[in-house]
């Protein structure tokens, strides 16, 4: 048996698993739940995040316009599941000269120290991690860019470890990243980040190929009594382009880039027409879990074909319990 450590969210979207499933994770009958077009401008809004707030859900959405501009908007739910996106973008105070960028994308929310602090990717002379905060969805403030070019998928952890703030990422390059590994990262402040940490790569070869041509974290880490509990996106490289699918591992809770268990098979991966048709195919991308430690339910929103938003659900004993079984480094 594994526990959630955190709050309770008797309120958590939910969905009892159908009769006869299997998977450890399973769909959202309703998907896909948000679609392409709910704000008037929007080509696609996909790769997101949500967070509990105020007895309801408010969230950080990546919006590629019509323009296929892409930018961050504000949204807030009373139940998780029907969403309100502001059409406009998110503008942040201050920042400086890292206020200047040429896109944001793939945006994570992590409440910290009575905050909601806000990663994603921020073209700035290339992709990096940038890092803000709001205390009401809706004022904005930008701090400084957390690495130099180029990164992405930067995901911080809910706590402080050992006394610091941490951070995940993966490093990359100015394109579409034909490789990647999963990188630890501290801090004193939020703004100096130093004792960079290998946690986990790319596995070669055929004992776990859905995963063998790059990684890279998801939601913010959850923490349980065994462990961080991550999911994270792999991907391989096939004759029909990349295929994106979700991942789960268990990290140590002190030193997290150690890694207790990794599943040989994928949680999640895209198999519905909504996963595979899009602007990009065959690609399910986690960004977000909502996590109810009364029950030990999970809800993952997830972003489907570059396209659309998912949600899928398990619970912390189901899902600790497969990678376990499954664990690839035994």
């Amino acid at each position: 048996m594994s526990k959630l450590i955190g709050a309770a969210l008797p309120n958590i979207p939910w969905q009892d698993c159908p009769p006869g499933c299997r998977e450890p994770v399973w769909r959202y009958s309703g998907n896909p739940i948000i679609q392409r077009d709910a704000i008037p401008t929007s080509n696609s809004i996909f790769n997101s995040a949500v967070a509990p707030f105020r007895g309801g859900f408010a969230g950080i959405f990546r919006c590629d316009s019509r323009a296929v501009e892409m930018n961050i908007h504000a949204g807030f739910s009373e139940d998780g599941l029907r969403w309100r996106i502001s059409p406009q973008a998110i503008r942040f105070q201050g920042g400086g000269e890292a206020a200047r960028y040429e896109y944001r994308y793939d945006p994570r929310v992590c409440r910290l120290e009575g905050r909601y602090y806000i990663t994603w990717c921020n073209g700035y002379h290339g992709p990096t991690i940038g890092l803000g905060y709001t205390e009401d969805f809706q004022a904005f403030h930008q701090l400084e860019n957390t690495f130099l070019p180029y990164n992405r998928n930067g995901v911080l952890f809910p706590r402080k470890i050992g006394g610091r703030y941490a951070m995940l990422s993966r490093p990359s390059d100015g394109g579409h990243t034909p490789f990647g590994d999963i990188f630890y990262s501290e801090s004193p402040d939020l703004t100096y980040w130093g004792r960079h940490r290998f946690v986990m790569g790319t596995v070669p070869g055929n004992a776990s190929a859905w995963q063998s041509l790059k990684v890279g974290p998801g939601p913010v880490p959850i923490e349980t009594d065994l462990g961080w509990l991550l999911l994270y996106h792999g991907v391989i490289n096939t004759c029909n382009g990349f295929v994106y699918r979700v991942g789960g591992a268990l990290l140590d809770r002190d030193e997290p880039w150690k890694v207790l268990a990794r599943s040989r098979f994928y949680l999640l991966g895209p198999q519905e027409p909504y996963e595979c048709v899009g602007d990009v195919p065959n690609v399910t991308f986690p960004c977000a879990a909502l996590t109810d430690a009364g029950t030990g339910r999970i809800a993952i929103y997830y972003g489907c074909a570059d396209t659309v938003t998912g949600l899928a659900f398990t619970t912390v004993d189901r899902l600790v319990n497969y990678i376990q079984e499954n664990n690839l480094l035994f």
